[in-house]
């Protein structure tokens, strides 16, 4: 039998994803963003100073601040739904009904086993049903869901979902070409591979419609 510890950095270096959603807990938002920027950055400290760093040095006093406010307020900023876009639609008065693809959107997410960046681009492509959304808002969308603790599966079934859930049509896909830092810096440490992951929806199931958005995007991604 596989020890439990062992069978946790079994998933994390294989980056397994148990679950559509985050696993994010009911208190998750009792405490405000300047008390957690407190503990976290007292966490911060004891960090560095187990690892012996001397934070004394001119270089680092501010280190334990500026990593609990990005924490907060940047990189991890995804996980208060307060900050989740408002997805404005609108009429299709152009009836335009062939396929609308946003390609090379830039992800910066971070990987959840290891707390490493994750970079690259998202394609994302929608046909309307009589129902448009501005283009802009397809890249608040694809921020937003990165900005958390991610695996890329997950996010690329949460970009489709929101979509999907806004435009109110199953005709969305998304696919995202990235580097992981988890893999590329440490582990394997191959700098070369990068992870594509595909969300298909209604008549991107078909495969003719999923082949033209796939010659669209052509998944020439360069980082």
């Amino acid at each position: 039998m596989i020890k439990n510890e062992e069978f946790q950095d079994e998933i994390g270096d294989n980056h397994v994803s148990l679950s559509a959603q985050n696993p994010i807990r009911e208190d998750a938002f009792a405490l405000s963003d300047d008390d957690k920027i407190e503990k976290i950055k007292k966490d911060v400290e004891n960090i560095l100073q187990t690892l012996g760093m001397d934070l004394t040095d001119d270089s680092l006093k501010g280190t334990p601040n500026r990593v609990a406010k990005m924490f907060v307020k940047e990189i991890f900023g995804g996980l208060n739904p307060n900050k989740k876009p408002k997805a404005s639609t609108f009429d299709n008065n152009y009836k335009y009904g062939e396929m609308l693809v946003e390609k090379n959107i830039i992800v910066y997410s971070t990987c959840e086993h290891h707390l490493l960046p994750i970079i690259g681009r998202a394609h994302v492509a929608y046909i309307s049903n009589g129902t448009v959304i501005g283009l802009s808002k397809m890249n608040r969308i694809v921020e937003y869901y990165a900005k958390r603790p991610q695996v890329q599966e997950r996010l690329t079934m949460q970009i489709v979902q929101e979509l999907q859930q806004a435009l109110g049509t199953e005709d969305v896909a998304c696919v995202i070409d990235a580097k992981h830092l988890c893999v590329n810096s440490r582990g394997i440490s191959d700098i070369e591979s990068s992870t594509v992951t595909s969300e298909f929806g209604g008549k991107f199931k078909d495969t003719v419609t999923r082949r033209e958005f796939l010659d669209y995007i052509k998944l020439e991604t360069k980082f």
